[in-house]
């Protein structure tokens, strides 16, 4: 019990500092001290700062994506083939992350931005550890959106899926930004409106008209333009 303890507080120091610092700027003995450990203790249970980076990562990052596979998993049976609807696809995916950053007590908040932060400030190493870890959940809400949205080019659905995955990173990182821009300050403690907020922002813009330059570059044979809508 005293082994597994020690893991979970050099875990949640990790954690806490790679978040605040990014990965590269926190340095071991910081973890240690905030973990109130010593040095020999990270190597012993994880070998290396790379090692412990992965295990960080996995031990959230394996429950999130299963969540959302399991969500998609039931949609699909409810379905019975049929094309799910794409705000479907966008709450299985992107609502239980958003739930997840509002857990302040289990620490996922804390995770959550801090894979926010990955997405604006990845190193190679932990590039090339997410797209491994998210390959099996990305391909099958890729398969869903395209089985979704069958006259949007698929070349288009990935951008947008790149530019939802940003929005959410920006917004579970904080409201820092917004601050920036509000006149008065912005209470982001309230995890249910933000989830309103962000899954009916992400919607718009998956529905959004195509852009005119793909307009242009998608007509048929007889000149007139494919659909210009998302969704």
């Amino acid at each position: 019990m005293a082994e597994i303890d020690t893991r979970l507080r050099i875990l949640d120091a990790a954690e806490a500092l790679f978040m605040e610092f990014g990965f590269e700027a926190t340095t071991l003995r910081q973890i240690t001290g905030k973990a109130q450990v010593n040095l020999a203790a990270v190597n012993y249970h994880f070998g290396s700062k790379e090692a412990l980076i992965q295990e960080l990562f996995k031990r959230r990052l394996a429950w999130l994506n299963e969540q959302r596979i399991q969500a998609l998993d039931r949609l699909e049976a409810e379905a019975k083939g049929a094309p799910l609807k794409p705000s479907q696809i966008l709450d299985a995916f992107f609502g239980v992350a958003v739930k997840m950053a509002g857990d302040r007590v289990g620490g996922g908040r804390n995770f959550m931005r801090l894979l926010g932060r990955t997405y604006t400030e990845p190193s190679e190493f932990v590039r090339n550890f997410m797209a491994a870890e998210y390959s099996e959940a990305i391909a099958r809400f890729k398969k869903a959106l395209f089985k979704a949205l069958p006259d949007v080019p698929r070349e288009e659905i990935l951008w947008r899926f790149h530019f939802m995955l940003g929005a959410m990173s920006y917004a579970i990182s904080g409201a820092d930004a917004l601050h920036i821009v509000a006149e008065a300050p912005v209470d982001d403690s309230d995890s249910d409106a933000l989830y309103a907020r962000l899954m009916s922002f992400l919607i718009g813009g998956l529905r959004a008209p195509l852009p005119e330059i793909l307009t242009k570059s998608t007509r048929n044979s007889a000149g007139k333009p494919r659909t210009r809508k998302a969704a």
